[in-house]
């Protein structure tokens, strides 16, 4: 029994001591005994699993796997979190335009003076026959629908999350380059006119690009500039074509016609006023304006009644506007594209301009002698 206990003990000591115990044990027991104990193989309480390496040492051992980037974040939000708020921001702003141009209702300008109506009824409001707001709706929708799939939401399954993150980029790139393109005509095509809707479309567009930049990371996006520019010049030649024979004058529906009418001038004009107006007069100075523009009527206010008839003054659609309505034929050969526009001494000022810089840009001083 002690020699079977003792056997026992060693099997649980460590490698090295068992091996000196059991060398012992198996001599004492040889002298006082004819037969030999075996020493019991070791034995373990459970099954340890070879790795592949002590299998087949010769087999290459598997890359590591990279988890899977972590979501990019903007002051503690996701970059999906706001590229859905953007976005549902936007879908709601064209969502009332949408209405607005389909009913044919008045627009409510935030900003003093209006201007916002005359663009949302322009040519440039359509584009190859469909509102510009309800193509607005349908991308804004689109950019919220897959932010929201990229915040977890499962609306289309079966999509690669780096597939939507690339489409996102490409759809903010091109309205971004359809917002930069709008801005351009609104400066070039409606000089004066304020359009806060237009601005803030633009705005939403902007930061939208922004945000998925930042989603991606610039030296991911770097891999997708060719695909980014052969979308923007996409965008770019196709507005380009469909606003090829668009005019600035206020264009409605198919049957609706403006006709002229007269705004009544309330303020009473100062003597430098009715001083600069007769300048202006004599050097050849000219305002082009129509008569549905709220800032051609707002500079007559600044002029004020007297003034005014002395200013030499071009109405550009003396027959009224709309379906079957012409711009004046000496406005379309001074190329107005918007009004109010001056042209003094050569030199062309777009939007309704205060009176020390029309008397600055015509050689008028105070005193009413010409600078030299």
């Amino acid at each position: 029994m002690a020699t079977i206990s003792a056997t026992l003990s060693i099997s649980f000591l460590p490698s090295s001591i068992r091996f000196a115990v059991a060398t012992t044990s198996t001599s004492t027991t040889s002298s006082s005994s004819s037969w030999r104990i075996k020493r019991p193989a070791r034995f373990r309480c459970c099954a340890e699993p070879s790795s592949p390496e002590q299998e087949n040492p010769s087999t290459p051992a598997p890359p590591p796997v990279k988890p899977p980037a972590s979501p990019s974040s903007l002051w503690g939000i996701s970059t999906s979190t706001w590229s859905a708020g953007v976005a549902g921001l936007g879908f709601l702003e064209t969502a009332y335009l949408s209405y607005i141009k389909l009913t044919g209702s008045e627009a409510f300008c935030p900003v003093s003076g209006g201007g916002c109506g005359d663009v949302l009824q322009s040519d440039y409001s359509v584009v190859f026959g469909i509102p510009l707001p309800l193509l607005g709706l349908v991308a804004y929708g689109l950019v919220l629908t897959l932010s929201l799939q990229e915040n977890g939401k499962n609306f289309l399954p079966g999509i690669d999350d780096l597939d939507i993150r690339l489409t996102l980029l490409l759809i903010s790139t091109s309205m971004a380059t359809a917002s930069s393109y709008f801005l351009y005509i609104l400066n070039t095509r409606f000089i004066g006119t304020s359009c806060s809707y237009c601005l803030l479309s633009a705005f939403l567009s902007f930061t939208l690009f922004s945000i998925r930049v930042k989603d991606l990371g610039l030296e991911r996006v770097q891999k997708f500039v060719g695909l980014q520019l052969s979308v923007a010049i996409i965008v770019a030649l196709a507005l380009t074509n469909s606003y090829s024979s668009a005019t600035t004058q206020l264009n409605g529906t198919d049957d609706f016609v403006l006709e002229r009418y007269d705004t009544e001038i309330t303020t009473e004009s100062t003597p430098f006023a009715i001083a600069l107006a007769k300048h202006l007069h004599s050097v050849g100075a000219k305002m082009y304006g129509a008569f549905w523009c709220s800032h051609c009527n707002e500079q007559k206010q600044i002029f004020g009644r007297e003034a005014t008839k002395i200013l030499d003054y071009v109405e550009c659609f003396p027959n009224g506007a709309g379906k079957g309505k012409k711009m004046a034929p000496e406005c379309a050969a001074a190329g107005i594209e918007g009004f109010p526009t001056w042209i003094i001494n050569g030199k062309v000022l777009g939007g309704d301009q205060e009176l020390p810089i029309l008397a600055e840009e015509s050689g008028f001083t105070v005193e009413g002698t010409e600078q030299s």
